[in-house]
């Protein structure tokens, strides 16, 4: 996917000779002879780089480039600013405002279009970095060499060469974002964003904002579908989504194009839509709170991640990849499973899933002594956490509701376990609303360590 650069100059030869440079080497171009010119060209579509000229009629580039880096939510576009009559002084401006390069005036074209190369490469490393720090780790592949994984693995190949959207299903913590992500990489997109909106994570007022942005005045925030342009957008838990949402979704998507928050103009876009969700959709659809509309935009290709209890034959070998994961990430101690600790672990049932096989791992490593893991320090680690709930000793001489109490602070304790904290997957399996369950949590005094 080609780069969509904003090229801002009040000289008409140059503007033009610029555009017809990076057109030839087979770049996105739009121009603009001032900084009003400039605002509205950023506010139809989002730019990956910016050529401004730090002489203009109206407002000069470095008050612009000001400007933009002081607007709420940052700017991260990177910026070359380029003038015929700079100084020492207004170069260290520019750069200590965050412009990637200080061009000069007659320009050099072979050292201009070096210098767009390797903005554009340092903005995609900068974003690469981001997204692996979020993500926790290099994994982008479904480990397993399973019939069944090798199957989804292929199909994932083949749904990745073309540009359909695309309904990823499965049960919590059996790595739909990783799938997605696995989609992408293997995409001619491969070199656009993978953008992470995650529903949960997104308050429902704040939610139309996040996901298709924001003006206020001159002031443009992008939203999660912009920022994906020429990428891949991974909409998480999408049964979770409010119905303002899910109509302005539709729209989007049946347009290709929105109207941000504020806005008047419609934005274009160009961003591949991978949904997911561990919900049965047809059953919120009879129910009213997911449009059918909707559920056949996004279900154009549908994939089922399985649970890890069908294809518990990979589950030595994603032991082995998440204890070397925590030693090289966290520097824990190197501890190998012995033969009958992973046996056991093969035959366990994992209602948690891979996320569940991860944490286990982790408290092992951290937890244990000796260079192995034994039978029964695994069994101690399954058991002890059941016996949180199935062996917990409950005084029947107290009040029904104390009683009642004390069972539903380690139901719910045992739950956030198992599923690390999740709390749609946590009140869809306690079978409650997600409301309904936060005020629980108050109730029992139960805090978690964060709210996905």
């Amino acid at each position: 996917m080609s780069a969509h650069i904003l090229v801002i100059d009040d000289e008409r030869d140059i503007r033009e000779l610029v555009r017809d440079i990076l057109v030839d080497e087979g770049y996105e171009v739009s121009v603009a002879e001032d900084a009003q010119e400039a605002r509205n060209a950023r506010r139809l579509r989002r730019p990956d780089l910016v050529l401004m000229d730090v002489w203009m009629p109206d407002t000069d580039g470095i008050t612009l480039l000001r400007e933009w880096t002081q607007q709420e939510g940052g700017f991260d576009t990177p910026v070359i600013m380029i003038s015929g009559h700079g100084t020492v002084e207004t170069a260290v401006e520019a750069i200590r405002l965050g412009a990637y390069d200080f061009v000069e005036k007659p320009l050099s074209l072979s050292k201009l279009l070096l210098s767009v190369q390797r903005a554009l490469e340092a903005r995609k490393l900068q974003r690469e970095n981001l997204d692996l720090r979020r993500q926790g780790h290099t994994l982008v592949e479904p480990i397993g060499d399973s019939t069944v994984m090798r199957d989804l693995r292929a199909q994932a190949q083949r749904i990745a060469r073309h540009n359909a959207w695309v309904l990823i299903t499965g049960e919590p913590g059996v790595g739909k974002e990783l799938l997605a992500r696995y989609l992408h990489f293997s995409s001619p997109r491969r070199e656009g964003p993978f953008i992470e909106a995650g529903i949960a994570t997104i308050a429902a007022e704040n939610a139309v904002s996040a996901l298709f942005g924001a003006e206020q005045g001159s002031k443009v925030y992008y939203g999660f579908l912009e920022q994906a342009n020429s990428g891949t957008l991974f909409l998480g838990e999408v049964g979770d989504m409010d119905a303002a949402v899910q109509a302005k979704l539709l729209g989007a998507l049946e347009n290709r194009s929105f109207v941000r928050v504020g806005g008047r103009e419609p934005v274009q876009f160009d961003a591949r839509v991978v949904a997911a969700t561990h919900s049965d959709l047809q059953a919120h659809i009879a129910a009213g709170r997911f449009r059918e509309d909707l559920y056949y935009q996004l279900n154009v290709v549908p994939v089922r991640v399985p649970p890890l209890r069908e294809h518990s034959d990979d589950v030595p070998q994603l032991i082995d990849y998440y204890a070397d994961l925590f030693v090289r990430q966290e520097n824990l101690p190197q501890r190998r499973f012995s033969a009958a600790a992973k046996q056991r672990l093969r035959a366990h049932p994992w209602p948690g899933n891979v996320r569940e096989l991860k944490n286990l791992v982790q408290r092992l490593l951290i937890l244990g002594s000796g260079e192995e893991i034994s039978l029964g320090e695994v069994e101690r680690a399954l058991g002890g956490r059941s016996k949180q709930t199935a062996g917990m000793s409950i005084n029947l001489d107290e009040p029904l509701r104390t009683v009642r109490m004390e069972f539903e602070r380690a139901y719910f304790e045992h739950q956030i376990n198992v599923v690390g904290g999740n709390v749609s997957d946590i009140a869809q399996r306690a079978g409650i609303e997600r409301t309904h369950f936060y005020r629980k949590l108050r109730m029992l005094g139960i805090k978690l360590k964060h709210d996905l």
